[in-house]
This record gives structure tokens, C-alpha cells and sequence, in this order.
């Protein structure tokens, strides 16, 4: 029975030892506020396809960190996203701005679009040619025509 107990104690103490230090809430709500709508516009750069706001990496705590100081220092959301796209490049961004280097990225699906579409027309044109163009020898006509007349019987 002491050992049951024992166990019990345990493992209730295994959960404390495991626990983390509470986040500390929010000491200006305003500014907890423009960090989560700028970080909910930004990449974090771990995840890559997560929001910094949603990532738990710690580069991503970090950012956020330095995203609030950046505030706190009377920075506008403009002027912190521009820091953070000097610092990491315009891959930190969910949308970057249209501009000659980002071109691509913005219109490359389309691009692939189009050619995929010219690529299966091509295709198609060319199969259904084939397929009009090829007439059947004499040994095939007799054969379709007996496997015809079996189906009559």
C-alpha cells in the first residue's frame, strides 16, 4: 500500500517538475494588439507555413519580442514590417509587395497555368488527329465485321 502511495507522489510531483513558467499577460494592451495583427501578416521563419503569431519556435518568440520593442520605440506596423523584411527579406512577408523581384512569385502561377493549358491543347489536338487519321487495315475490318455479325446471332 506505501508503494501505491509512493507511485501516486510521483507522479503528481512528475507534472510539477514538467511545468512551464506562466506567460506574463500583457503589460499594454495596445501594444499586444498591433503585435498580433502585424505578426498575423508575417512568415515565421522556422515554421514557413505558420503565422508568427501562431508559431511556438523559439525564433519566433524572439521576433515577437523584437516586434514589441519595435512598438514600444513609436515605430508604425509600416516601419516594423520594413525592419523585418531589411533583416530577413521580403520571404518574411505573407504577401510581399508587387515589385520587379517579387514578379514572379506573384505571377508565376499564372504563368504555369497558361502553359500547362497550351501543353494539354497541343495534346489533345494532336491525339485526335491520330486517332481520325489512322483507317483500318482489311484484316481488322473482317475482324470487327465478325465480332459485329456474333453479337447479331
Amino acid at each position: 500500500m506505501k508503494m501505491l502511495l509512493a507511485m501516486a507522489c510521483a507522479l503528481l510531483l512528475a507534472n510539477a517538475v514538467l511545468a512551464k513558467e506562466a506567460a506574463p499577460l500583457a503589460e499594454d494592451p495596445v501594444v499586444e494588439q498591433r503585435l498580433i495583427q502585424i505578426s498575423t501578416e508575417l512568415r515565421c521563419l522556422v515554421c514557413q507555413n505558420e503565422s508568427l503569431a501562431g508559431s511556438q519556435a523559439e525564433l519566433a518568440q524572439d521576433l515577437r519580442r523584437e516586434v514589441r520593442d519595435l512598438i514600444k520605440q513609436g515605430n508604425s506596423d509600416q516601419q516594423v514590417k520594413d525592419f523585418l523584411v531589411s533583416r530577413y527579406g521580403d520571404f518574411v512577408l505573407y504577401r510581399p509587395q508587387l515589385k520587379p523581384s517579387t514578379w514572379l512569385l506573384w505571377g508565376g502561377p499564372f504563368v504555369l497555368l497558361i502553359v500547362g493549358l497550351a501543353v494539354l491543347v497541343s495534346y489533345l489536338r494532336r491525339r485526335s488527329r491520330l486517332i481520325g487519321e489512322t483507317p483500318l487495315s482489311e484484316a481488322e475490318k473482317q475482324r470487327a465485321e465478325v465480332l459485329l455479325k456474333g453479337d447479331q446471332a
